[in-house]
């Protein structure tokens, strides 16, 4: 079975702020005008995703993890380490601040935290996100968030198609609508709504997690020109990184034409964010998500794609 690409069933769910192009961008099977999310490649208990094909077809990914760890490269996580979504934002997303590790395994059950990151699919002409805030101190952050002063508290940066942002947990961030986002982050659903702009769910405020958002806010905010990298144009058919740190590390690779990639990482997990082609001959387009196991040896690539793909550092 190293042998063998794991190609994935996605998970979409429905949001307040969701839209349509899970479904016609991507061609996502999911009716409805609130299609927000689609979890790629996940085995997370809200959002397991099912092998498509091949000798493991219909088994889950969290199963998969558990019964072949040889496929990961037997790493020393207890759960298959990331999360991969496209984010379908048509309207804005609440104000939100995820926890660090320490900080969710005491006061979320053992979950991990939440570190994660944006690639910016597209987006509207002079958009911005959310991202930091504007507080000196501790006190003033809780005072501005006690008294509702978001306008003072809320910082937005610009953004462009192809921009990529590193969010670590403690920073204030929030999609803006009309983006489109391929999110890579740590196998956790964690998230504490900061404020949610006074929306309504089925006739109520969603839940607010104001203590929770106090506790975990790193304060002073990260500079702007800190938060954002551009990723310009990239080389083609050569897998770039565009970061690394503890949790992850994420590439950018343009197919023009034929690609190899040579596969020396515990595993690879690849989305297809832009045209179609093949991978060792067989069909690839956008909206495919897929993990290329442990072992597997060369990738053999062909067409024109735009494709971001992970990995985990190796655990010792």
């Amino acid at each position: 079975m190293e042998r063998e690409l794991l190609f994935l069933k996605p998970v979409c769910t429905h949001n307040i702020w969701g839209g349509t192009r899970l479904r016609t961008d991507f061609g996502y099977e999911v009716e409805g005008d609130d299609i927000g999310e689609c979890w790629g490649i996940s085995a997370h208990p809200n959002g397991d995703g099912e092998i498509r094909d091949g000798r493991l077809a219909g088994r889950k990914l969290s199963e998969v993890w558990e019964e072949y760890p040889e496929l990961f490269g037997r790493l020393k996580y207890d759960r298959f380490p990331l999360l991969t979504k496209i984010i379908d934002a048509r309207d804005d997303l609440s104000i939100q601040v995820h926890p660090d590790d320490a900080y969710a395994a005491e006061h979320e059950n053992g979950s991990f935290g939440k570190t994660e990151c944006w690639y910016v699919l597209d987006c509207p002409k002079d958009a911005t996100l959310v991202i930091g805030h504007q507080a000196k101190d501790r006190e003033e952050l809780e005072t501005m968030i006690r008294e509702g002063r978001w306008n003072e508290f809320i910082r937005e940066i610009p953004v462009s198609k192809g921009d990529f942002l590193q969010i670590d947990p403690g920073t204030v961030h929030a999609i803006k609508g009309g983006m489109l986002i391929l999110e890579t982050q740590q196998n956790s659903d964690i998230t504490y709504r900061v404020y949610d702009y006074d929306r309504l769910s089925n006739g109520k405020p969603r839940e607010l997690h104001v203590r929770q958002s106090i506790d975990v806010i790193t304060v002073p905010a990260a500079s702007p020109e800190q938060s954002v990298k551009k990723t310009g144009d990239v080389e083609p058919n050569r897998l770039q990184s565009l970061h690394s740190c503890e949790y992850y590390e994420v590439f950018k690779l343009v197919v023009q034409g034929k690609a190899q990639v040579v596969q020396c990482y515990p595993f690879l997990n690849l989305s297809v964010v832009e045209g179609r082609g093949q991978i060792d001959g067989r069909s690839l387009k956008k909206g495919d998500h897929l993990i290329v196991p442990n072992r597997y040896g060369s990738i053999e690539l062909e067409g024109t794609m735009e494709i971001i793909a992970s990995t985990v550092p190796v655990m010792v």
